[in-house]
């Protein structure tokens, strides 16, 4: 079904068939039957593709990468076509619009996005109480649902204040989500990959882990990183890790790179993080690097490219834990996802 409409959905401007496209999703689960069949369709439930990772348990390992679901809104629709786990924001203190539009391109002869979104959202406080409405309201198996909270700055909080940005979203989101990810890592955001160098990044990571605590819970931190960072860059990553104690790592975000792209100059001059199939190859060298030279001392979520089973299978034996589609979701359509936990089960 998707393959037939993604040729007329293609036509248009990706933004607003998001927008199309989500907001008939969830008319659909509301219908009576309608999520009921979506896990009919769509779900894999096979209790041998649980995994535990960073004390949490997962039901598949196909998890929703933040970008997609910014502001909570479909978090059951996700779940019922078959993710395991699904991540939403980047979430800021206060709303903030994003850039102008257009800000998302699609370069199809590359299976590939580009997107200058900047972070737009609604606020944390609304992505916060989303969150609790579907903890009280999910039924059967979306009750033990994982859900990430990934975490940025507003665009106006100059980088020496950066921290307590980080913060208010942390505090907030706290009781609602089972993990969090520090998302310094965009294109989108001026200066916001400043933060990756290693002295800022402590301070971040260390006054988190610090406030990583209530009631004697804590929530596993982990960091987005770029795959545009160098092997020394890399090296500074796990020892920062494995100095602060955060859980893990997700690689990647998206680059800025344009290399070996096929699409019209127009197309790849435009400003913003490239995503899709042309980062399939670089994620999953910064995956099997993280991985080897930690020794694999911590977790890995892999993203970047994935459009396929073996896509996905590739990025796990390079050593990550997880993985999270974003692109390949779009371009590949809902069955990937199933397509990907089937290839698991043959393992």
């Amino acid at each position: 079904m998707y393959f037939l409409l993604k040729p007329i959905l293609f036509q248009f401007d990706p933004e607003k068939v998001h927008y199309f496209v989500t907001r008939n999703l969830k008319r659909f689960n509301r219908f009576p039957g309608g999520a009921a069949l979506s896990r009919a369709i769509w779900d894999v439930n096979n209790p041998r593709l649980e995994k535990e990772v960073f004390g949490l348990r997962f039901k598949n390992p196909v998890g929703l990468a933040a970008g997609f679901d910014k502001n909570a809104e479909l978090i059951g629709e996700m779940a019922n076509i078959g993710f395991g786990f699904v991540e939403i924001g980047t979430v800021t203190p206060l709303p903030q619009p994003g850039n102008p539009k257009t800000r998302m391109f699609r370069l199809p002869s590359d299976s590939a996005l580009i997107n200058r979104m900047g972070f737009n959202n609604f606020g944390v406080d609304v992505a916060a109480e989303r969150i609790a409405t579907f903890r009280r309201n999910a039924k059967g198996a979306q009750k033990s649902l994982i859900v990430g909270g990934n975490i940025g700055k507003n665009k106006v909080t100059p980088n020496e204040e950066a921290v307590n940005d980080y913060i208010k979203c942390f505090d907030r989101l706290f009781d609602v989500v089972d993990y969090f990810v520090v998302n310094v890592s965009s294109p989108n955001t001026p200066g916001l990959r400043e933060l990756q160098e290693k002295e800022p990044l402590m301070h971040l990571l260390n006054t988190l882990q610090q406030r990583n605590s209530k009631n004697g819970i804590s929530r596993p931190i982990l960091l987005k990183i770029a795959p545009d960072l160098t092997d020394s860059q890399l090296d500074d990553i796990v020892d920062i890790v494995q100095q602060t104690g955060i859980a893990g790592i997700i690689a990647t975000n998206t680059t800025i790179s344009r290399e070996n792209l096929t699409a019209a100059e127009s197309l790849k001059n435009e400003a913003g993080g490239l995503s899709g199939k042309p980062l399939t190859k670089r994620s999953t060298e910064v995956i099997r690097y993280l991985h080897q030279k930690s020794k694999g001392s911590f977790p890995i979520i892999g993203v970047g490219g994935i459009h396929s089973a073996d896509d996905a299978v590739e990025k796990l034996q390079a050593g990550a834990s997880l993985v999270q589609l974003y692109t390949g979701f779009i371009y590949e359509g809902p069955g990937l996802i199933g397509r990907i936990n089937k290839k698991l089960l043959t393992i």
